[in-house]
């Protein structure tokens, strides 16, 4: 049996195509944040975070990496954060992000003004209960993110974030809670914290919550609320007023980054992500879906 120029292999009978090799792939993938609820809302959560570098959402355990074939053609698909609302309802889930075999899940919205719409949704992260009846904040899933906070008679409940649920309403005060605080990670070779929760909504003259670190969306009382920020899954602000001009803060859109040594060819990708090389890695960047082959 002898070899061919174009990599096969020859024997008396057939041609066999060349073994597919396995390369090793680090991940950071961050769902959409939900979006905050209007009138004394809840704030959205932040998107679900899966991570093989530093750390991982929730505070649960370092994920492993993928070992992935070459030559395969692999789909990477970018979670939006939730829309923003302007009447008495709860706010938007964020959406999926989606890489191989892991998935990470959109942020809960904030619970909204009116029952039983008042409860923060569930999701990578929980959203933020309302004022409106002390409602619940959302659950957050497992090693992804945490739970929302709930909120009192006094204010909305923020959003949860990464690493901390989200702060409660102080009973005394008409304070909205703050969001929960994101996770850093340096998969980039830099390091930079995603999926803070948003703030929740004051109640009448009270200050709303301000957004957790990760860019999570700060509440708002007579204004709009802030929105988190775009690419790293990030909940929008509850807003506090019932007038139908001000909007909740939407949420966040999420991220995919994938690290390979850089000793490997770099991959075939669609959707134009940012390639860089660092500390002897080469790192993809997607902030929109696309594809890669490696």
């Amino acid at each position: 049996m002898g070899s061919r120029r174009d990599g096969g292999y020859v024997s008396a009978y057939t041609v066999l195509p060349t073994p597919t090799a396995f390369i090793t792939v680090d991940y950071l993938v961050v769902a959409g944040g939900g979006s905050g609820g209007k009138n004394g809302a809840g704030g959205g959560g932040a998107g679900g975070m899966r991570s093989t570098v530093t750390a991982t959402g929730g505070g649960g355990s370092l994920e492993s990496a993928l070992s992935l074939l070459t030559g395969t053609n692999y789909t990477v698909t970018v979670g939006a954060g939730g829309a923003s609302v302007s009447t008495n309802i709860k706010g938007n889930v964020g959406s999926d992000s989606v890489f191989s075999t892991i998935t990470s899940a959109g942020g809960g919205f904030g619970g909204g003004n009116v029952s039983p719409d008042n409860i923060g949704g569930n999701g990578g992260s929980g959203g933020g209960g309302s004022y409106s009846g002390s409602a619940a904040g959302g659950t957050g899933t497992v090693n992804q993110g945490k739970d929302g906070g709930r909120g009192t008679a006094s204010g909305a409940g923020g959003g949860g974030g990464g690493t901390a649920v989200a702060g409660t309403i102080a009973p005394s005060g008409t304070i909205g809670g703050a969001g929960g605080n994101g996770t850093a990670s340096s998969i980039t070779g830099s390091s930079v914290t995603y999926g803070g929760g948003g703030g929740g909504g004051g109640d009448g003259a009270g200050p709303a919550g301000a957004g957790g670190s990760g860019g999570g969306g700060a509440g708002s009382l007579a204004a709009n609320a802030t929105a988190g920020t775009a690419n790293l899954g990030s909940g929008g602000g509850g807003q506090g007023s019932g007038t139908l001009s001000y909007t909740s803060g939407s949420g966040g859109s999420g991220v995919v980054i994938l690290r390979t040594t850089d000793s490997l060819p770099e991959a075939i990708t669609t959707g134009s992500p940012t390639v860089t090389t660092s500390g002897g890695y080469r790192i993809y960047s997607f902030t929109g879906s696309g594809t890669i082959t490696f």
